[in-house]
């Protein structure tokens, strides 16, 4: 999958525009819209990994911040 699709795919879960780079629009979109806590790890993708399994927006996020 190439960037602006899984952007475009995020945005849709969101049910708004998001950067999923930013770790502030990341930990508030998972917090309000999906009522997900992220556990204390050293980086926002570690945490983000361990809970990759709550939701499928999880796994599209790590896939736009890694590629």
């Amino acid at each position: 999958m190439d960037k602006p699709f899984i952007l475009e795919r995020i945005s849709i879960f969101a049910g708004k525009p998001i950067d999923p780079a930013s770790d502030y629009q990341v930990k508030m979109l998972l917090r309000d819209k999906f009522n997900i806590q992220l556990p204390q790890r050293r980086t926002l993708n570690e945490s983000l990994a361990a809970v990759a399994s709550d939701h499928e927006v999880i796994g599209l996020i790590l896939k736009y911040r890694d590629s």
